[in-house]
């Protein structure tokens, strides 16, 4: 290999691995997990002569999987051993092969594990019976969501089959709370951390304002020529634009992002990962282990929401020999540069955030009763229920009954003689393409698929494609134009043909709420309380002074800026996080009027919020609150509880009782 030695990661996984205790390796990007959990495990599947396939390996990405395909086929054929990918773009031919000569290694999601669960066409028993082992890569990233649940609940049904049970290795960049999140992984059993939770502030870190996307576009195409670039935006509308603005400065750009086909974004990695003098424009999509070369410089535009996300990135720079990590953000609004001052602010204090499942996955036990009695027809009700208790024990084992008892009620699951399977509405709601939709614990929204000729270019979002009243609609997809010539609506595609005429980015998204702490750092900056090193440009430190006139609150109540509105309203400013300001408006009685954000919360005049933050929150509020929540708030399966449920699942997601007692000491 040419190694000199095992790193210290990978040396202190080896004892705990190779005796079957359930591990989490921490370590930060480039740092060496994959090797810290596959080698023992090789090893045990060695002189233990584990018959395949002994070990799945599961990423979050497919990109990530293909990517380590090859990696881990080299370790694997040291000892003789085999490795498959299987995912949704993995053609049927390669799947049957695999069934026929079972690999020792298959590197897949949660969602395709679900799809071979519920599928007549896989033989379980064989097929999961010798699985030894579970290597979960970036379990931050599956933990902070559903697809955490998700993929634990399956992992305790794969466990039915196998044999033996089932050692449990998550490999994760640092979290702040790692005991708390081996412990949710891992159930019962012995269990070890391997490596450091503690954060490096060994980096060069520079904070820019440069006012907007064009002017980004410019600094980037003249900083830094003749080495490596890999550029971040938090949307892939801002990845194409940036994208389309290089280009047309004569900078050699690739652009990745979801909604790119796979061979679009191979393309862009392969190139990215040979070249020299160029740039990579992406989404979050390679902010986890994708290998794309070494890199010289990692480039932010305006700033990810957590300190976690900053560190996986920057993580990207600093591999050779002799350099160092870095990280310059350009942002291009007010709000975005008081982010960045402030996840640098938290990074220089060493914190990094705690990964908290989302509660109350109640609507992800339903998909669970479902997928069962797919998996398992006939399986006595009880058993359904009792299976269920088993993959989410944190939750009420009553209301697993209730949520049972509920799907009957309603036809989605259909109960004779005691024995369950899918009823008629079930069917109705899931059945489409032999339930693809209860393979995912997220909703997909309905995409377009982007052709030009034979080849696909990605997908776009439908509302992209609406005719324009002045003329033809142009598009931007892979940080290039292109033209609509036509929509096939019953096949879901668009066609499209290149033009040279300025096209536009459009697909739908969500932004998540800030946490408390982030917005508390962007508070500390502003007031300027505590003596922080921010590493501002010239421009920042100007935009600075500019951002901190902005906060003209003539008086403070407790620890909350009042501001006087012209309009006669005030602004609370509690840099508090939205989901604290929900339970604050909450708290207010004035759902309606109330208008809510990260930093501030407006109300009506003569409310004095640190009076009414001791007050409890009235039933009927709540209720309304609840109701109005629902409807905006897409939960997948909500279709399978009740309203109650459903309620509480929203409101449980959607505010932080624990951190507004934080706001007004008292």
């Amino acid at each position: 290999m040419g190694w000199s030695g095992l790193r210290s990661t990978q040396a202190d996984a080896v004892a705990p691995i190779l005796e079957g205790k359930h591990c989490l390796i921490l370590a930060p990007t480039a740092g060496g997990k994959t090797e810290a959990a596959i080698i023992p495990v090789l090893s045990r599947m060695a002189t233990e002569e584990w018959p395949g396939p002994s070990v799945l390996y599961v990423c979050p990405i497919k990109a990530l999987l293909n990517n380590l395909e090859s990696r881990l086929s080299r370790y694997a054929g040291f000892v003789g051993r085999t490795v498959q990918v299987w995912h949704g773009d993995v053609g049927q031919g390669a799947k049957a092969r695999a069934k026929r000569s079972a690999p020792d290694i298959l590197l897949t999601t949660p969602e395709s594990l679900e799809g071979m669960l519920i599928s007549t066409k896989v033989d379980r028993p064989s097929w999961f019976g010798n699985v030894r082992a579970v290597i979960v890569d970036e379990l931050h990233a599956f933990a902070g969501d559903d697809r955490g649940w998700h993929l634990r609940a399956v992992v305790k049904r794969i466990e039915a089959y196998a044999k033996q049970p089932i050692q449990r290795i998550g490999l994760s960049a640092t979290v702040g709370n790692p005991d708390e999140l081996l412990d949710w992984f891992a159930g019962s059993g012995e269990r070890q951390i391997v490596g450091s939770s503690s954060v490096s502030t060994d980096a060069d870190v520079t904070i820019d304002h440069v006012g907007s996307m064009a002017n980004a576009a410019t600094v980037i195409s003249r900083l830094h020529r003749g080495s490596k670039r890999l550029v971040f935006c938090d949307s892939r509308s801002k990845v194409e634009e940036l994208g389309v603005a290089l280009r047309s400065l004569n900078t050699r750009t690739f652009v990745s992002h979801s909604s790119l086909s796979a061979s679009e974004r191979k393309l862009a990695e392969t190139a990215f990962a040979e070249e020299q003098d160029c740039v990579i424009v992406a989404t979050s999509t390679l902010e986890l282990g994708i290998d794309v070369g070494d890199l010289d410089y990692v480039i932010q535009i305006d700033s990810p929401s957590t300190v976690s996300s900053f560190l996986q990135r920057m993580g990207r720079t600093g591999r050779r020999t002799g350099s160092r990590r870095n990280c310059l953000f350009l942002t291009t609004t007010d709000e975005a540069f008081l982010l960045a001052c402030a996840i640098t602010t938290l990074w220089r204090q060493k914190y990094v955030e705690h990964i908290r499942p989302p509660p109350l996955p109640w609507h992800m036990v339903a998909q669970q009763m479902m997928a069962l009695v797919l998996e398992r027809p006939g399986l006595p009700a009880k058993d359904v229920v009792a299976v269920a208790r088993t993959q989410f024990p944190d939750l009420d084992p009553e209301t697993v009954v209730t949520v049972f008892e509920f799907m009957a009620a309603k036809g989605i699951l259909f109960v004779s003689s005691g024995l369950a399977s899918m009823g008629p509405e079930g069917e109705k709601l899931f059945g489409r393409g032999h339930f693809l939709d209860l393979l995912s614990a997220f909703a997909s929204p309905m995409v377009l698929a982007a052709r030009h000729g034979a080849t696909e270019l990605g997908y776009i979002d439908p509302m992209a494609v609406q005719q324009q009243k002045d003329g033809p609609t142009i598009l931007l997809l892979g940080g290039r134009s292109w033209k609509v010539i036509s929509v096939d609506w019953s096949k879901r595609t668009v066609w499209l043909e290149p033009t040279d005429e300025k096209g536009k980015s459009r697909w739908l998204g969500t932004s998540r709420w800030l946490g408390f702490e982030v917005c508390q750092a962007m508070r500390r900056v502003l007031l300027q309380e505590g003596d922080v090193e921010l590493g501002l440009s010239k421009r920042g430190t100007r935009q600075l002074d500019e951002v901190r006139d902005l906060i003209t609150a003539p008086e403070r109540q407790g620890s909350l800026l009042l501001e006087h509105l012209p309009s006669g309203r005030h602004r609370w400013w509690t840099f508090a996080g939205g989901a604290v300001n929900s339970a604050l408006a909450l708290r207010l009685g004035e759902i309606g009027s109330t208008r809510v954000d990260d930093l501030w919360v407006e109300t009506s005049p003569g409310l004095s919020v640190p009076i009414l933050l001791q007050r409890p929150v009235e039933h009927s509020a709540m209720a309304a609150f609840a109701a109005s929540l629902a409807q905006r708030t897409e939960l997948k399966f909500a279709a399978c509880l009740c309203s109650d449920l459903v309620a509480a699942v929203v409101v449980g997601r959607s505010m932080d009782e624990v951190n507004l007692q934080l706001l007004v000491p008292g």
